[in-house]
């Protein structure tokens, strides 16, 4: 049912806990989970800045895809970014998504400019979690088919 708190908890390869936070559901679809979070108080990220308190963060969890994607919208509600975040499939149940974070995340600018981010965090993690080829394979391939064409990925889902 619509306005459902779902907790979202990111995970790493090992399943221990990443980060967590709660968002409310707008839509859920055979194919994906659509939420609607805000942020709580403000966060400092080391690449996209400032976070102010009451971002608003749409966010799209695709049950076979391995990248979930969110929006990010100011609080007077202009457009932030787009944040897509390489992961493995989520798991998801009546009041929670899980998913295995695998480091890797393109930031698209409204100006267009896009950014991959936390590259040598993945190079280190696969090496750590022991990451295995096919899973290394195939966050290097999506990683590159979102670098050379992110608004495909963009228009994936409405917000």
């Amino acid at each position: 049912m619509t306005g459902e708190v779902f907790t979202v908890n990111s995970r790493k390869y090992d399943f221990s806990l990443r980060r967590s936070w709660n968002a409310r559901l707008k839509e859920r679809t055979d194919e994906y989970v659509l939420l609607d979070g805000v942020f709580e108080f403000e966060v400092e990220h080391t690449d996209l800045g400032a976070i102010a308190k009451g971002t608003r963060s749409i966010e799209t969890f695709f049950f076979d895809r391995w990248y979930n994607y969110f929006v990010f919208y100011e609080p007077a509600g202009v457009l932030r970014n787009h944040y897509i975040n390489i992961s493995m499939p989520p798991r998801v149940s009546d009041d929670a998504v899980d998913y295995i974070d695998l480091d890797i995340d393109i930031i698209v600018w409204p100006d267009g400019r896009t950014e991959v981010l936390d590259e040598a965090e993945f190079d280190e993690n696969s090496i750590i979690y022991g990451y295995p080829s096919d899973v290394v394979e195939k966050v290097l391939e999506l990683k590159r088919q979102i670098s050379a064409a992110p608004t495909k990925f963009l228009t994936s889902i409405r917000s």
